[in-house]
């Protein structure tokens, strides 16, 4: 069966109400409330997002994020009441797409998912067949795949959305809140979340991420992709 969102919560009685809320607004939702369940759900469920809590009754959210990313490719938003600096970090970090704290709105919970849902499934049809090449560097827009120097590089969604609107943009200063209203389309992502993605993004493509050649910050205004022969 195939779902639109995915509600991973120990928390039973909020994890309850979200779903019947979701579903209400035709937003096709299951809540689970263990590692086990999730488990067992994805070996005959499809899912389009993942809400997914930090702490749960029988493992931690950031180990289940972990081995989700081995298989799939499907944005995840971590939801937690844990707020520190480190715990947003390690989850953009590991592939998390978002991190929303506790305790949230319904309606505004429901807005982020809805957008994201409207981003990512539509978009095999708005991405370009193209392929981009930029030395080392390949990146299939159609296929949504990286490679430097041959090798394949693992990006989440949000990572590939990002690259793909830089080097679609190649040589253009794109200022953050252009990336925001056209990557993100919706005005919760913070400043925090943007530049832990093009850190993420440097890693990847980089040959050194520390002194990066390719994505360029432009101080206090934005990021600049610049082409090998431009």
């Amino acid at each position: 069966m195939k779902y639109d969102c995915l509600i991973i919560d120990d928390e039973k009685v909020l994890a309850d109400n979200t779903c019947e809320y979701f579903n209400m607004f035709d937003v096709k939702t299951k809540a689970l409330y263990s590692m086990v369940e999730a488990l067992e759900f994805f070996k005959e469920n499809e899912v389009s997002l993942i809400l997914l809590d930090i702490n749960l009754g029988d493992g931690s959210g950031f180990e289940l994020c972990k081995h989700i990313r081995t298989t799939m490719n499907v944005p995840i938003l971590f939801v937690s009441a844990r707020n520190t600096d480190d715990d947003k970090i390690i989850a953009l970090n590991i592939g998390g797409d978002d991190y929303i704290e506790k305790p949230y709105s319904l309606g505004v919970i429901l807005a982020k998912v809805k957008v994201v849902l409207k981003r990512f499934g539509t978009a095999v049809e708005t991405v370009k067949p193209d392929v981009f090449e930029d030395g080392k560097l390949k990146v299939d827009l159609k296929n949504r795949t990286v490679h430097v120097d041959g090798d394949e590089k693992k990006l989440t969604s949000m990572e590939f959305s990002l690259l793909a609107y830089l080097i679609e943009n190649n040589n253009r200063l794109i200022t953050k809140s252009e990336l925001f209203d056209n990557v993100w389309k919706d005005k919760f992502t913070s400043d925090g979340t943007l530049n832990v993605h093009i850190r993420k993004l440097r890693e990847a493509i980089e040959d050194d991420p520390k002194n990066p050649k390719r994505i360029q910050t432009v101080w206090k205004e934005g990021y600049k992709y610049i082409k090998g022969d431009a």
